[in-house]
């Protein structure tokens, strides 16, 4: 369980610091309908972490990619293609990057976040979770772990629990902080939205960049 979970760890934390979601949480945290938007939010953040890293546990652990004594050749390959995809998604990250003097381009959607209500709210958190590109192949690298590594059904449950727990850490800790201590995480909020805006493209490169190094590693070292 301890080398399964010490596998998965640079994908879940991937996950977690992942700029998009986060600065989407604050928005929300920020708008109108706070409560309910970011409740909304955080729980289809969670549902679609966890649907999609359970999806590629269960291809794993019913297509025999896992074999006692290590891992088998298909999960290492799995892990370098993944590995590479992300250092391609790295550079098309830093490609894009805007010119020095120009402002960083946010996704259209962010300005509508005001309008949201808990329905909206709940479906961008599932399609940020489960269907955009670079948090579905950290689940996907994840649950192929998770899956080739023969484990009862019940450590199975806990390791997809505990992935889940730190991946979703960053959205559950300031929705949280906020409906404790609404006035005192305002201005916090504010300074880190400001941050992650200006530097949201050196964030997302070096996190994909680190990540994809880690798994091809890892994969070229199962071969």
């Amino acid at each position: 369980m301890g080398s399964v979970i010490g596998d998965f760890l640079p994908q879940a934390l991937g996950v977690a610091i992942s700029p998009v979601p986060i600065i989407a949480t604050i928005l929300m945290l920020l708008a109108p309908k706070a409560g309910a938007t970011s409740v909304g939010f955080l729980l289809g953040w969670v549902v679609g972490i966890v649907l999609a890293t359970v999806f590629f546990t269960v291809i794993a652990a019913t297509t025999g990619l896992g074999q006692s004594g290590g891992p088998s050749p298909a999960v290492s390959w799995v892990k370098v293609v993944l590995g590479a995809l992300l250092l391609l998604l790295a550079w098309r990250q830093w490609h894009g990057r805007p010119r020095p003097g120009e402002p960083a381009e946010l996704p259209k959607w962010m300005s509508a976040i005001d309008s949201f209500n808990f329905v909206k709210a709940t479906g961008l958190g599932f399609a940020l979770a489960a269907l955009n590109v670079k948090n579905l192949l950290m689940c996907a690298a994840a649950g192929a772990g998770i899956g080739s590594a023969k484990l009862s059904g019940a450590d199975t449950a806990v390791a997809v629990v505990v992935f889940t727990v730190i991946a979703a850490s960053t959205v559950v800790i300031p929705v949280v902080g906020y409906a404790v201590a609404k006035e005192r995480m305002r201005h916090p909020l504010d300074e880190l939205k400001a941050w992650l805006q200006t530097n949201i493209t050196a964030v997302m490169t070096v996190l994909l960049l680190v990540i994809g190094v880690t798994l091809i590693g890892k994969g070229i070292g199962g071969l």
